[in-house]
């Protein structure tokens, strides 16, 4: 990788340290201070931030232009770009577009179907998978050529993920699948929200015999619920898996919101035992104020910071 496609992220992991990311949601609208008022909340206190694309297959700003926001607040951002929505054309120029703007942190997802969102009309594109795409995005980078086979004018680089659900079936199918986003291009991975700590510890030790946290950096994604109304929609989404009796931790307390913090805190506690994770990254959609103190309470203080050079004003 080139000086130029260096993060801030990248170097934490590769210093060995513990990484500590956040998440920021793109307003509804055009309202760049919705997102530098959430940047806000994050700087000094996360590495890096994702900044979802259309999460739920809700019309959101763009990931690109809510990240360099977030960049001009001094929080380094992590783009999501999903297959759901653009052709191999737009995604290439949009990564192109993101380059220009000095985002080097880019996370490929296939994306939430459109039947999960406020626009079920729509139709999904899909014209390449999360697999052909990382692939396509470090051929950009590596070999410097587009998808067609074209060369690329300048060379561009990216630090690149992908995200993994350790509790979605057929096991031994979603740990091939995730095997080839590694051989793709993957360098870190980041997991759906864990909440069953004892079945993800099962599922690492697949993942160390397959070598895998080697050739890409874990990290788990830790959802902090605010009210019992959230916990119990998000134990009815598809793919996640809560245990009874961490609902039940929400349903008895009184000081929801205090009960749903601890519930995070001793979630990564336990998720720092476990060999081969590189870090936790901390979901708090909404909810972005409460990330410093994560951060704090949970021993992530202070944050490493790593210096790279300006990709942005010509430089």
């Amino acid at each position: 990788m080139s000086e130029a496609g260096y993060t801030n992220l990248r170097r934490v992991l590769e210093n060995g340290h513990f990484s500590f990311t956040a998440e920021i949601g793109p307003p509804m609208s055009g309202s760049a201070e919705n997102v530098r008022e959430k940047a806000r909340k994050l700087k000094g206190y996360a590495d890096a931030a994702n900044i979802t694309d259309n999460q739920t297959a809700i019309v959101r700003m763009s990931s690109i232009a809510a990240g360099y926001i977030a960049s001009c607040e001094g929080v380094e951002p992590v783009i999501q770009m999903t297959c759901r929505d653009r052709n191999r054309i737009a995604l290439q120029s949009d990564l192109l577009g993101a380059y220009s703007l000095g985002l080097r942190n880019v996370l490929i997802l296939s994306g939430d179907h459109q039947s999960f969102g406020n626009h079920q009309a729509s139709k999904n594109v899909y014209d390449v998978d999360s697999v052909q795409f990382l692939d396509g995005a470090r051929r950009m980078a590596r070999e410097g050529v587009f998808m067609g086979g074209s060369k690329l004018k300048d060379p561009v680089d990216f630090f690149l993920g992908t995200t993994a659900n350790p509790f979605a079936d057929p096991e031994e199918l979603q740990l091939i699948r995730l095997e080839k986003k590694i051989r793709a291009g993957a360098k870190f991975v980041q997991t759906q929200g864990i909440y069953d700590v004892e079945k993800f510890r099962r599922w690492m030790k697949l993942v160390r015999e397959r070598g895998i946290h080697e050739r890409a950096y874990i990290i788990a994604g830790v959802v902090v619920n605010k009210t019992q109304k959230s916990i119990e929609m998000t134990a009815v989404v598809p793919g996640m898996d809560i245990p009874e009796h961490i609902i039940g931790r929400m349903r008895a307390a009184e000081k929801k919101d205090e009960e749903g913090v601890n519930i995070a805190l001793d979630l990564i506690g336990e998720i720092r035992t476990i060999e081969g994770i590189a870090g936790v990254h901390v979901m708090a959609i909404g909810w972005e104020s409460i990330v410093a103190t994560i951060a704090e309470r949970a021993g992530m203080l202070p944050r490493p910071v790593f210096e790279r050079p300006c990709a942005f004003r010509g430089e």
